[in-house]
């Protein structure tokens, strides 16, 4: 990537878009009473948001719960997408059958299944940013206040 020169807003929500819907996990970090707390999750994005989950008594469950602020990072070093946003607990009960089916195909891991209670969550981004190298710090940003740039 280097000396590429850097890319128009266009390409660069195109990149993004496409990155959002073909990746499967992430990174989530979440502010809490230790300090921030990151794990990787897988996700589903639907277009608007991602959901996600993690066990309900999880260090990022209880994060999550008191606090739905978070941070996720998607991507390499030099191709990363940075998004801030706000979560919002999903119960089991309330999720569509069909939204938990497709986030099973997707990550290839149903929480529906298993014996520890899982907490879904979605997350909805408030701003996204994007960004190779360090041409590109300048017009990364490319959702601001929930609403996509451009």
């Amino acid at each position: 990537m280097t000396g590429a020169p850097p890319r128009e807003l266009e390409e660069r929500l195109r990149d993004t878009r496409a990155r959002l819907e073909t990746d499967v996990d992430l990174w989530v970090a979440t502010p809490g009473a230790a300090g921030v707390h990151l794990i990787p999750l897988s996700y589903l994005w639907d277009g608007t948001a991602f959901l996600i989950s993690t066990p309900s008594a999880s260090v990022t469950g209880r994060n999550l719960l008191a606090d739905g602020r978070v941070r996720l990072g998607l991507g390499p070093t030099r191709d990363v997408v940075v998004v801030d946003g706000t979560a919002e607990p999903v119960n089991l009960a309330d999720l569509a059958p069909e939204t938990g089916d497709a986030f099973a195909a997707k990550t290839g891991f149903d929480p529906r299944e298993l014996d520890d209670p899982y907490q879904y969550f979605l997350i909805r981004p408030r701003r996204i940013q994007a960004w190779r190298e360090a041409n590109e710090l300048r017009g990364r940003d490319l959702m601001r206040d929930g609403r996509w740039l451009g």
